[in-house]
């Protein structure tokens, strides 16, 4: 939420868009920590599972955001 919402904050698409892209690195982070912390018995099965899922949407909807803002034609520029 927070790359997200400093990508917004500089006032330019491209900007907002790489805010996005780290967004997806950070979510993607969640899901490979939320194995380790399975791994060493931090998580039960279904709260990593639903950690990872949830990891998953928010990657779904950057990437739905991001190809919105690469089509738009009226950009912040």
């Amino acid at each position: 939420m927070s790359n997200i919402s400093e990508g917004f904050a500089k006032e330019t698409d491209k900007e907002f868009s790489r805010g996005l892209w780290i967004s997806k690195g950070s979510a993607a982070e969640v899901q490979s920590l939320s194995y380790a912390a399975l791994d060493q018995g931090y998580l039960t099965e279904t709260k990593m599972r639903a950690i990872y899922d949830q990891a998953e949407k928010v990657s779904q909807l950057d990437s739905g955001m991001i190809k919105y803002l690469n089509k738009s034609k009226t950009l912040r520029r």
